[in-house]
């Protein structure tokens, strides 16, 4: 049971004096307060606690994980959320293959009080010998190492207005269609090293923009666009190799007027001197941390960048 503290206040009659007498309500304490599942129905509560903390509201995406994905939280007794946390399981529903975390945000009023901490250790608990994945904030990561997980890699996030190059030619995509669903998954599926399908069939509603890439009429690629505040973020990005990763990102630019942005494994180095070549600059760089495990499943050579790093 949570543990509890009071708070009193002065009541008094109508027009008799404040300290008439003293009420003591009992309220419950932030370091026990219980965590719980989130639903679409704290999508407001999610936005404005990324506001709190000075991040985008991010409406669409926290949809996105809420249905994807299992959101936990825990409730401010003042209105809205202390803290919050997102995790998407991928592989067998009885027995995942990889849980990946994020959307971890304790509101600045509770800051620095083991907010965070203590929903991490729920989260750890919760997925048992599940293994775990996140990308991590300079400033989360402290965090994170006390809790078990190491570093596995790095990405890093680029964001600008794509400028074509006029003499550069590509290989053609196009866009997406219903019957391409079953190769994008099989593809998926190989490159990422277990089951996402509960993501891929998604994207077509999430995304803007599904496209893909072909050889010899077999799919050898795919990436998303999908919007986020003022842009449009390019991911997931799978490809069999740099140069179908660049037409493909090429071709999303050309549908778009917003600018793009996406985090991409810096072991890409020529797709990301090639992205930066065509007008995206660097913003930042976030930490792959694992737990459970000692690097990601799947191949990372054609995997280029995550749906978003909140769910891996």
């Amino acid at each position: 049971m949570a543990k509890s503290t009071y708070v009193c206040r002065e009541t008094g009659g109508r027009h008799g004096p404040l300290s008439d007498s003293l009420t003591c309500v009992p309220t419950v304490s932030l370091t026990s307060a219980p965590i719980r599942r989130l639903t679409l129905r704290d999508l407001t509560a999610c936005a404005d606690l990324s506001e709190n903390r000075g991040w985008p509201r991010e409406e669409h995406k926290w949809g996105f994980l809420l249905t994807a994905g299992r959101g936990y939280g825990i409730d401010d007794p003042e209105g809205g959320l202390v803290g919050a946390c997102v995790v998407t399981d991928y592989g067998p529903r009885e027995r995942p293959a990889l849980g990946a975390i994020g959307m971890v945000l304790v509101a600045e009023r509770h800051a620095r009080q083991g907010i965070g901490r203590r929903m991490m250790r729920h989260v750890i608990e919760e997925m048992g010998t599940t293994p775990l994945t996140l990308h991590a904030t300079p400033n989360g990561r402290p965090l994170y190492e006390e809790l078990g997980f190491k570093v596995t890699g790095r990405a890093e996030m680029l964001r600008g207005h794509f400028v074509p190059d006029a003499t550069e030619t590509f290989m053609a995509t196009r866009a997406a269609t219903a019957e391409d669903l079953p190769a994008i998954l099989r593809l998926d599926e190989e490159v990422f090293g277990t089951d996402r399908t509960h993501i891929v069939t998604r994207l077509p509603a999430f995304a803007d923009q599904l496209r893909v890439a072909e050889k010899g009429g077999r799919i050898t690629g795919y990436a998303a666009a999908w919007p986020n505040m003022d842009t449009h973020v390019v991911g997931p990005l799978i490809a069999q190799d740099t140069r179908t990763a660049e037409a493909l990102i090429a071709s999303l630019a050309a549908h778009t007027d917003r600018p793009l942005r996406t985090d991409i494994d810096v072991r890409h180095e020529e797709l990301l001197v090639w992205a930066k070549d065509h007008g995206l600059a660097s913003v930042a760089f976030n930490a792959v941390m694992t737990h459970g495990i000692t690097e990601l499943p799947g191949d990372w050579r054609r995997r280029f960048a995550p749906v978003t790093v909140a769910a891996g």
